[in-house]
């Protein structure tokens, strides 16, 4: 039996993905049938619904983490991430060359941190799921936890290298965004960090490996928050260089922050405190108003 919740009217077509597991492999024969179901303290006939029809559909067993359902593309979030970390790599060996650093040590740093922040990205999400160590494979990745890894590491490594800290930072930013605005679309295409269903126009159809609906395209919202943000922090490399170095990369992290925590409420997944989000937004606005008038005040 499988439900599927929080439809409305005018919500278009619907699929619901039913994953059955520790079955005998080979092809099956499958028949979906819809159910009336008698709400809590209803008596007598229920009321008509939606009208359905029994489908039959021959299937094939599969490997189950392979099993993502109609709209979803499970490699497409890899394929992404994948392209994103080379385009913030060719970007930041640019403006490291530009701006006379050791390019060498500048990417190895980015690379080492990529490597290192995939896993804590990891570990970030078991932790917030309460999931199990043996279930690291099939673990999904938060963002939190792979730029907290990732330039971690990072910095070390350009600490280690001699390399300005600050400097470094204003330098990785426009890669770090663009990689971001690259790799978010395949969350929209796998299937994570879903919105929620909507009846908008501006709505667009997909799935959360379950359910798929006309949803808030909040994955592709949060992609163009960092590319102009990617786009603002090139063009100010290329142009400005701030008195006070690592307030251009301070500043635009914040200003993601606050962009990603209004993003928030749009998601289906539902907040976990009720204090955490207007901390976050008051904490990063202080954080990008102190990063704007140190400058000035330098």
């Amino acid at each position: 039996m499988e439900t599927a919740e929080g439809i409305t009217p005018g919500s278009g077509r619907i699929s619901v993905t039913a994953k059955v597991e520790d079955i005998n492999p080979g092809t099956w024969h499958l028949t979906a049938t819809p159910v009336t179901l008698v709400p809590a303290g209803h008596s007598g006939t229920p009321e008509p619904g939606p009208r359905l029809e029994p489908a039959v559909v021959m299937a094939s067993t599969r490997f189950a983490p392979l099993v993502r359902g109609p709209g979803v593309r499970p490699f497409a979030w890899p394929l992404l991430v994948v392209a994103g970390v080379a385009l913030a790599v060719l970007v930041q060996a640019l403006l490291a060359a530009r701006a006379g650093l050791d390019t060498g040590a500048a990417v190895s740093a980015s690379l080492a941190g990529s490597v290192v922040g995939y896993f804590t990205a990891k570990a970030y999400y078991m932790v917030q799921h309460r999931q199990r160590l043996r279930q690291f494979a099939r673990s999904g990745t938060c963002i939190q936890g792979f730029l907290l890894g990732a330039f971690g590491t990072a910095l070390a490594v350009v600490a280690a290298a001699g390399i300005p800290v600050g400097t470094w930072l204003d330098v990785a930013a426009p890669g770090a965004f663009l990689a971001m605005a690259t790799a978010r679309p395949g969350c929209f295409l796998g299937g994570c960090c879903v919105g929620r269903p909507t009846t908008s126009r501006w709505g667009l159809w997909s799935s959360d490996r379950r359910v798929g609906i006309r949803r808030v395209p909040t994955q592709l919202m949060e992609a163009l928050l960092a590319l102009a943000l990617g786009a603002a922090t090139l063009a100010t490399d290329l142009t400005w260089h701030p008195s006070v170095p690592g307030t251009l990369f301070v500043s635009a992290m914040a200003a993601y922050t606050f962009g990603r925590q209004l993003l928030f409420p749009l998601r289906a997944e539902a907040r976990k405190t009720k204090t955490g989000r207007p901390l976050t937004v008051v904490a990063a606005l202080l954080v990008l108003l102190a990063a704007l008038t140190a400058p000035i005040l330098a």
